[in-house]
């Protein structure tokens, strides 16, 4: 059985995909940095703490968060916190040389770590998984059938747009070597950006 209006849901996170945010811009500077490859750990990182997210919330947690809204503001911190760090962390990088086969100094581990983070502390997930995931089930019929097939459609094309991103990041690597600090600059004036765009517009 199929959950509630599933072709809906496939539209929602379709959009949420494809619209740049945070976890976005760090694959791309990823991408640009330390290559593809490295990026699929990040991504894992990412869709490993979604599938957290939406475990806690359908099996845990449900309307915790909506009783004790200073938990969201205690993620939104850490999380804004966590982006400040990665800007820097992005700025101060030096871009990949394609060419290069230095190993690079970041582990497997801290690609995962970043990712992780990155999804596990956006107050923006920790809205849409009790907001919005758990309207597509029905939970008067098999709940868990449901929530297997939503949750593993959300996180296998979260991580295919986020390779994608990182792919399409690998296309203007020519123009980067010819601009090596310019997309760690954007990408970390964007992290900020978005980090005091959290702090001014989302209050709990």
């Amino acid at each position: 059985m199929l959950p509630l209006d599933f072709i809906l849901f496939l539209q929602i996170i379709i959009f949420l995909f494809i619209t740049p945010g945070t976890p976005r811009v760090v694959i791309v500077s990823y991408s640009m940095n330390y290559g593809v490859q490295n990026c699929v750990w990040t991504a894992l990182g990412d869709i490993t703490a979604n599938f957290i997210q939406a475990t806690l919330v359908i099996f845990v947690l449900g309307t915790f968060f909506f009783d004790n809204p200073s938990f969201l503001n205690f993620f939104k911190w850490i999380g804004v916190i966590y982006l400040l760090y990665l800007a820097y962390d992005v700025y101060k990088s030096s871009p990949k040389n394609i060419n290069s086969k230095t190993i690079i100094s970041k582990t497997f581990f801290s690609f995962f770590k970043d990712g992780f983070l990155v999804a596990g502390t956006s107050p923006k997930a920790w809205l849409f998984f009790p907001l919005i995931f758990p309207q597509f089930i029905d939970f008067n019929s098999n709940y868990i059938v449901q929530f297997l097939i939503l949750i593993t459609t959300y996180v296998v094309l979260d991580f295919i747009s986020l390779i994608g991103y990182a792919m399409l990041a690998q296309k203007l690597i020519i123009w980067i070597k010819a601009n090596p600090k310019t997309i760690n600059t954007i990408s970390a004036s964007v992290l900020v950006i978005i980090a005091l765009i959290i702090i001014v517009t989302q209050q709990y």
